[in-house]
């Protein structure tokens, strides 16, 4: 086989459906149109019906694919099995899956609503995990399959002031290379996209507006270029920005624990005027 034909091989195969969670706004959205833009179907998933049934709209007009709606809160319980049973029933195989969806929050884990905190391990950790075994077992059965999991540099460290979201995102990070590994012999790559701050809703959701750490944020296109090239790829951790890279790899992993915790609670805590 020519090196011409393996790569029309290996693009026929990725620009197959791809099911995004999160399509609704920023990162997730940016998927979907890079997907689309690749010729391949999607499935958009997320809690907003209206904003889902305008993107398909956008994306069937503009690129000529099919998007299929399917709206559901992941964080509630069983919605990942009833969005991957309900796949199933469409007669629809998932080639690419990007776990998306998820939410930060700030404020003191004590002063936080418990609600809140057990939502956010719902969605970012239950809902992924869920997702990725069931299509997961079925990209292994047919021989192929890419799955993209959007973690965050905060996986790297501990975060005071958003103690749940940066654990989940720890969890996430170890997660996904685990899984590629598993998984890599059967024909199926797991990348996780650990990015820095992007310019999204995240910031006004997780009430981190005018704090250091929302400042001088990535595009959410480019990240999602930069993740959806990544997983083509088959990289194990994509890091967006080259100097993030070097500091979550080389710097922080060498400096005082009390150091690194002091730096996470000063880059989301709020200026005071």
């Amino acid at each position: 086989m020519s090196h011409n034909d393996n790569n029309q091989e290996k693009s026929a195969e990725l620009t197959g459906t791809a099911l995004i969670t999160g399509a609704s706004s920023g990162i997730g959205k940016e998927f979907a149109r890079i997907h689309a833009e690749m010729k391949g179907d999607v499935i958009l998933v997320a809690r907003r019906e209206d904003s889902l049934i305008e993107l398909k709209n956008e994306l069937e007009a503009k690129e000529g694919i099919t998007a299929h709606v399917m709206a559901y809160d992941l964080a509630h319980p069983g919605a990942a099995e009833q969005l991957y049973d309900r796949v199933k029933a469409a007669g629809l195989r998932v080639d690419i899956l990007i776990n998306n969806a998820g939410f930060g929050g700030a404020g003191r884990h004590i002063e936080r609503p418990l609600a809140d905190e057990l939502e956010m391990i719902d969605l970012n950790i239950k809902a992924l995990v869920t997702l990725t075994h069931r299509f997961a077992n079925d990209m292994a059965a047919a021989g192929h399959g890419r799955i993209l999991n959007v973690g965050s540099t905060a996986g790297f460290m501990p975060g005071a002031l958003q103690a749940v979201y940066f654990a989940t995102k720890a969890f996430v990070n170890s997660f996904s290379q685990a899984i590629d590994q598993e998984l890599r012999g059967k024909g199926v790559t797991c990348t996780v996209l650990t990015p820095g701050y992007v310019e999204t809703e995240f910031a006004k959701r997780s009430n981190l507006e005018d704090t250091p750490l929302a400042k001088n944020g990535a595009t959410a296109r480019s990240v999602a270029q930069y993740g959806y090239d990544a997983m083509l790829a088959g990289d194990l951790v994509a890091v967006n920005e080259r100097k993030l890279s070097f500091a979550v790899n080389w710097v922080i992993p060498l400096l005082p624990r009390r150091m690194v915790l002091k730096m996470t609670q000063k880059m989301q805590t709020r200026k005071t005027v």
